[in-house]
């Protein structure tokens, strides 16, 4: 196997798991041994989820563009639906404030 590089908190949580497991006539060889054994199970399951992230990643960025390709249907939406109520909203407000304040004011 290729020479795995192994980051420090990787290696002393391999040793820390090492030696919670350790047995009692057990050398301390045979716990770095274990403890080199776990660094690489910790770097491969690394590894792994990287290639998987990245094939999340490519996935994304082909449904995104395949979204942004597809044509958008012209009879599944109607025109002016939406326009036409935004274009209104703001004299409705206004109507609807001066209406409130003629109605709330009182004379002497």
């Amino acid at each position: 196997m290729a020479n795995v590089k192994v980051s420090k908190e990787s290696q002393a949580e391999a040793l820390k798991m090492a030696k919670g497991t350790q047995k009692v006539a057990q050398t301390k060889e045979q716990t770095k041994l274990i403890a080199q054994g776990i660094e690489k199970g910790i770097a491969e399951y690394k590894k792994q989820q990287k290639s998987k992230a990245r094939e999340r990643d490519k996935q994304r960025k082909k449904d995104l563009k395949n979204i942004v390709d597809e044509p958008v249907d012209e009879a599944a939406v109607p025109a002016g639906s939406g326009k036409l109520v935004l274009m209104l909203l703001p004299w409705v407000l206004l109507a609807g404030t001066w209406l409130y304040i003629a109605l709330s004011y009182k004379q002497p």
